[in-house]
């Protein structure tokens, strides 16, 4: 207990083993939906469009990788975080990419040589990441986010969190582009999610330690009482992941390098800036921040991100990142790398115990609640920015909305970062930020403007 003390600093940050453990679980509660959803994005079984991945070798491999990631993260940068395969990258991979290289190379749709391309692609795009988080550009980025800015990136990703929670809860549809109340409201599955958040929210009140993971529970007994949940048994052999191993086509990435750059540029600004928006947002709400209100250990962080991507891509799957769900073991009392950790070690365990783990995670409301309250907590970073001063304000407030709206955090970070030096250029205080600054607006402009767009 001694040398986990030492090791993960947890007194320090004043925290106990126990506190870490119930944080790791429930980490791995909130999240664990990625190892079903995972694999059924990337075979194309979800969606319209087939790519021929394993779909029993992308659950044994999506296992590896969320464990590898997050024990690199915790063992490496004592980062109460936990990484998976990105939401969002998965479906770019999918959508975009595999159909773009279809266009570029002229393979027939659903070839095999298409994803081994896309996991070359995700691999490079890794090695840049990698490159660029033993530079002095992560110093330099988080420099560049000005104290409001990094609490309106916490409270958009609050936003986001609940907005996800919402809608997994059942409590919020989209039709016709508009979020709306479901017609499923008064169902069996908003039960189950207004269980769990009136259990947990009562219990955080009262100090319980692991109330959000009680929550999960009570959700998850009365989903098992209404029959929406099934439980189909405890132990289950995992599948080989040998079929998706290392599966790289690097010669038709050479063939068509200049026509795929555009892609490995996405690939490496979505993992930047999805990886930067989600440390300053944890580190604020786990208070780990220095004085200077800037991450420790940001360049082992960065570099724990950036080799789970290259990890991740061998055992094929897309871009490895933060999750926004490590919020919830935050919130539960997590602050150091063991929270990590044991997400980690719970991960391997799901391959084995995958019936369990499926009656859990295969039904969204029960684990909903957790995310809702989540972004309760993170809402308290409004009242951190800089209202009276609109240069600030107008950026932050871009962020706020458009991490949630355009269900992105690279992509709302951005809204607020092109205005940003503008507005403080025009409302004379240009002189108060640095070129970094200007740089990035301009940089993002041209991503948006001659690749996004």
């Amino acid at each position: 207990m001694k040398i986990l003390d030492k090791f993960f600093k947890i007194s320090e940050r004043e925290s106990n083993i126990s506190t870490e453990l119930i944080a790791g679980l429930t980490t791995f509660a909130a999240m664990a939906y990625i190892i079903f959803l995972q694999p059924a994005i990337l075979s194309g079984n979800l969606g319209q469009i087939k790519t021929g991945m394993p779909e029993d070798a992308l659950f044994t491999a999506t296992c590896l990788v969320a464990a590898f990631g997050s024990l690199i993260m915790g063992l490496l940068a004592n980062y109460p975080a936990a990484l998976a395969p990105g939401m969002g990258e998965n479906f770019f991979f999918v959508t975009i990419v595999t159909v773009s290289l279809v266009k570029i190379t002229g393979l027939a749709p659903g070839s095999p040589e298409l994803w081994h391309a896309g996991l070359a692609i995700v691999f490079i795009s890794g090695i840049i990441f990698a490159i660029l988080s033993f530079l002095n550009v992560r110093q330099f980025l988080v420099r560049a986010v000005s104290p409001s800015l990094r609490n309106a990136i916490l409270v958009g990703i609050g936003l986001f969190i609940a907005e996800l929670g919402l809608i997994n809860g059942g409590i919020v549809k989209v039709a016709f582009g508009y979020f709306d109340l479901s017609k499923d409201i008064v169902s069996a599955g908003s039960l189950v999610f207004m269980v769990g958040l009136v259990t947990a929210a009562v219990l955080e009140f009262r100090k319980v330690k692991g109330a959000l993971l009680i929550g999960i529970g009570c959700g998850l007994i009365v989903a098992l009482l209404t029959e929406k949940a099934e439980f189909i048994g405890i132990y289950s052999a995992p599948p080989s992941a040998l079929p998706i191993f290392c599966k790289f086509n690097f010669s038709l990435l050479l063939t068509y390098l200049f026509k795929v750059l555009p892609l490995i540029f996405i690939f490496v600004y979505m993992d930047v800036f999805d990886t930067l928006g989600c440390l300053l947002g944890l580190s604020e709400q786990a208070e780990m921040n220095d004085k200077n209100g800037e991450p420790p250990n940001l360049k082992r962080a960065f570099a724990s991100d950036a080799i789970s991507t290259m990890g991740g891509s061998m055992f094929g799957n897309s871009t490895v990142t933060i999750y926004l769900e490590s919020s919830a073991g935050i919130k539960s009392g997590g602050k150091t790398g063991l929270t990590a950790v044991i997400t980690g070690i719970c991960f391997l365990l799901a391959m084995f115990f995958s019936p369990i783990v499926k009656t859990a995670a295969g039904f969204a409301p029960i684990t909903a609640p957790a995310l809702v309250l989540v972004g309760v907590v993170m809402m308290n970073g409004v009242r951190k920015i800089d209202w009276q001063d609109l240069s600030e304000a107008l950026p932050a407030f871009l962020i706020i909305v458009g991490i949630p709206f355009t269900s992105s955090i690279a992509d709302g970070m951005m809204l607020g970062f092109i205005v940003y030096p503008f507005i403080k250029l025009f409302c004379g205080k240009g002189g108060q930020i640095g070129f970094l600054s200007y740089f990035l607006s301009i940089l993002m402009l041209i991503y948006l403007i001659f690749v996004r767009i």
